[in-house]
C-alpha cells in the first residue's frame, strides 16, 4: 500500500519557518532562497489540506494546527537524524539501544559497568537519555527506561511491561562535620536536623520517620533538588542530612565524603525495573535485559 506522505523536503522547510517564526530565517538555516522555503510550506498545505501559518500585523505566525504539527513533525525528524547518525556511527554493523535513566543512577551504578557489556557485546551500542519521571514510549525513540519506583507507581505506567531489577535500601548520610564527636544519632534527633529533600519523593522522609516510630512534623520540610547527586552534593557541603539509595553513595561513603547519620534503613519501598513497552522485544534488548540482570544479582550489598 503506498503511503501518505509528504516529502521529507517539505517538512524540513515547514519545522525550521515553524521554530523561527520566519521564512527568511529558515531559508537562511537551510541554505535556500525564501521564496523556496515559501513554496515547499506551500506545497505541505495543499497536501494536508490545512493551514499551518497565518499573517499577521508583524509577520506570520503558526495556526493552532500547525504548532502541534510543529511538535510532531520535529520530534519525527530528531528521530530520523538520530537514525541515520547512528547507522553512518555503526557504518552498518552490530546494533543499538537507547536507553532512558535517571541520571545519577546512570552515572553511579550503571555507566561505571558498561565496560563489561562492551567486553562481552562489542556490537552492541547504549544510547542513554535523562528522564526523571514516567513518559509515553511512542515517537520517542526510547527502546526502555532504567526507572526507580514503586509497584503502585509502576502499574500507572500505562502500555509498558517492567522486569524487576533490585530492590533499594535508603540511608540517613551526611557531612561528617554535622555529627556530634562524629557519632551517628537516633532518629528523633535527625528530626531536628535540616532535611534535604528529594522533588520527586516528597513523602520519603516522612515514611523512613514513620518507620522509626518518630513523630517529625517538619518531615517534608527543606530545600528540594531533583537529582540525588545534586542532594548528595548538598549533603556532602553541609546543608543537611539527605536520605539516599545506598547504592548510589558507595564511594562517598567509602571516602569518608558521606557518614551515615542514622544506621537505620529503610528496605525495599522502592525498586529498580527495567520498563519497556509491550510490544515485541528487540534482540538487542533481549540481550541487554539479561546482561543487566546478570549484574543486578552481583551488586555489592552496603554495610551500614
Amino acid at each position: 500500500m503506498r503511503r501518505k506522505l509528504p516529502s521529507i523536503q517539505a517538512l524540513n522547510c515547514f519545522e525550521a519557518a515553524a521554530r523561527h517564526q520566519s521564512f527568511t530565517r529558515a531559508a537562511q538555516e537551510l541554505n535556500l532562497t525564501q521564496g523556496a522555503v515559501s513554496r515547499q510550506v506551500a506545497a505541505l498545505e495543499a497536501f494536508l489540506g490545512v493551514p499551518l501559518f497565518k499573517r499577521t500585523q508583524h509577520g506570520m505566525a503558526l495556526t493552532p494546527a500547525g504548532a502541534d504539527y510543529a511538535r510532531q513533525v520535529r520530534q519525527r525528524l530528531d528521530a530520523l537524524e538520530r537514525d541515520a547518525v547512528d547507522l553512518m556511527g555503526r557504518g552498518g554493523q552490530g546494533d543499538s539501544l537507547t536507553l532512558a535513566t535517571v541520571p545519577t543512577f546512570a552515572t553511579r551504578w550503571l555507566i561505571p559497568r558498561l565496560p563489561r557489556l562492551a567486553a562481552q557485546h562489542p556490537d552492541l551500542l547504549v544510547h542513554l537519555e535523562t528522564r526523571t519521571r514516567p513518559f509515553l514510549f511512542t515517537d520517542t525513540g526510547i527502546d526502555a527506561a532504567l526507572w526507580a519506583g514503586t509497584p503502585q507507581q509502576l502499574q500507572q505506567w500505562a502500555g509498558t511491561q517492567a522486569t524487576h531489577l533490585m530492590d533499594e535500601d535508603v540511608l540517613p548520610v551526611c557531612s561528617p562535620r554535622l555529627l556530634p564527636q562524629g557519632q551517628p544519632v537516633e532518629p528523633a534527633a535527625l528530626a531536628e536536623w535540616p532535611l534535604l529533600q528529594q522533588s520527586t519523593r516528597p513523602e520519603a522522609w516522612r515514611q523512613w520517620f514513620d518507620a522509626q516510630g518518630v513523630d517529625a512534623p517538619r518531615a517534608m520540610a527543606g530545600p528540594r533538588y531533583e537529582l540525588f547527586s545534586m542532594q548528595a552534593a548538598a549533603a556532602m557541603a553541609g546543608l543537611g542530612v539527605a536520605l539516599m539509595p545506598t547504592l548510589l553513595v558507595q564511594d562517598e561513603l567509602a571516602s569518608g565524603a558521606l557518614v551515615v547519620a542514622c544506621p537505620r534503613p529503610l528496605k525495599a519501598q522502592r525498586a529498580y525495573y527495567l520498563v519497556q513497552p509491550q510490544v515485541a522485544e528487540r534482540p538487542a534488548l533481549a540481550v541487554f535485559r539479561e546482561w543487566v540482570l546478570q549484574q543486578c544479582q552481583t551488586a555489592p550489598g552496603v554495610a551500614v
